[in-house]
């Protein structure tokens, strides 16, 4: 079912510079996870959530994502005249996938600098921002659950997992408490990346958001915070601090979740997506059992 009220927002204006020097001429968003580009594992989870217009910030020398979703009237025509169907379908679907559109950051000043970027875009409705580092499994539900929770609760919504206490320090995290809702809490406080001892919790806010245009005003009067840069984390802890408006809520995911944003990571989100798939699977699990046995 489209979700026609709600609009994704895309940022992908980071340098990328874990993964210099690959990421010196392409962005990051268009290292390949298997054969697709992670950015489009995270369009693709917003248009199975009923999200047809996506906006992506971006920064200079990012012109890539813009081809990438474009079409290429002479590669189609190139493997339509070999009889290519299955490549041709994959070529065809980045450009159907959705109505994409795309604004300058300019200064990169944080998160919560690139989504209010968004705000002449994004106008008057509820919008989801997806981060290009996180990609969820498409097999486990998250950003629709979220939409659903968002629209009945009229609230800022935010995407929860318990990471290991040791691994708290990465994250924002977030002070919460018990709704009579499973799966999801009503959100006390925000701290951005909090020392182990000084964390609340260990609910780690993970790159999924939905959220009202009121973010807006907050995020244009809020100072920049930690690393110097206006953070999304210190807009929602000022409305989550706000007793009388309607807060800020947290959807716990129990999901798989992988990491691109960090080279082991990537590294691993590619070997278990690879090993999940049909086509490759059946090859790459039992050359990876015996891989192993050799290390």
């Amino acid at each position: 079912m489209d979700s026609p009220k709600i609009k994704a927002v895309i940022p992908a204006a980071g340098l990328g510079t874990r993964f210099l020097p690959a990421t010196k001429a392409t962005p990051k968003e268009m290292l390949p996870v298997v054969d697709k580009p992670a950015i489009q594992y995270v369009v693709e989870e917003a248009v199975a959530a009923g999200i047809r217009d996506v906006l992506m910030i971006i920064g200079r020398n990012k012109n890539a994502l813009a081809n990438h979703f474009d079409s290429v009237p002479e590669l189609e025509s190139n493997l339509e005249r070999k009889g290519d169907q299955g490549r041709l379908e994959r070529v065809k679907a980045s450009s159907d996938l959705a109505d994409i559109h795309f604004v300058r950051q300019g200064d990169p000043k944080g998160l919560g600098h690139a989504v209010l970027r968004a705000k002449a875009h994004v106008g008057d409705v509820p919008f989801a921002v997806l981060l290009g580092d996180d990609l969820i499994d498409e097999r486990d539900e998250l950003l629709s659950k979220m939409i659903d929770e968002q629209s009945k609760r009229g609230a800022q919504i935010v995407a929860l997992m318990e990471v290991d206490p040791e691994h708290i320090h990465m994250y924002g995290c977030a002070d919460v408490e018990a709704t009579d809702t499973d799966g999801v809490v009503r959100v006390k406080g925000l701290v951005e990346k909090p020392a182990k001892e000084d964390a609340p919790s260990n609910l780690a806010i993970i790159g999924r958001y939905v959220l009202t245009p009121a973010i807006f005003d907050v995020l244009e009067h809020t100072e920049p915070g930690k690393g110097g840069e206006i953070q999304l984390t210190d807009a929602l802890q000022e409305v989550a601090a706000d007793e009388d408006g309607p807060g800020v809520y947290g959807v716990v995911f129990r999901g798989r979740r992988y990491d691109t944003g960090d080279r082991l990571d990537y590294i691993k989100a590619i070997v278990q997506l690879a090993a999940d798939r049909p086509d490759l699977g059946p090859d790459l699990r039992p050359w990876f059992k015996e891989f192993a046995t050799t290390l």
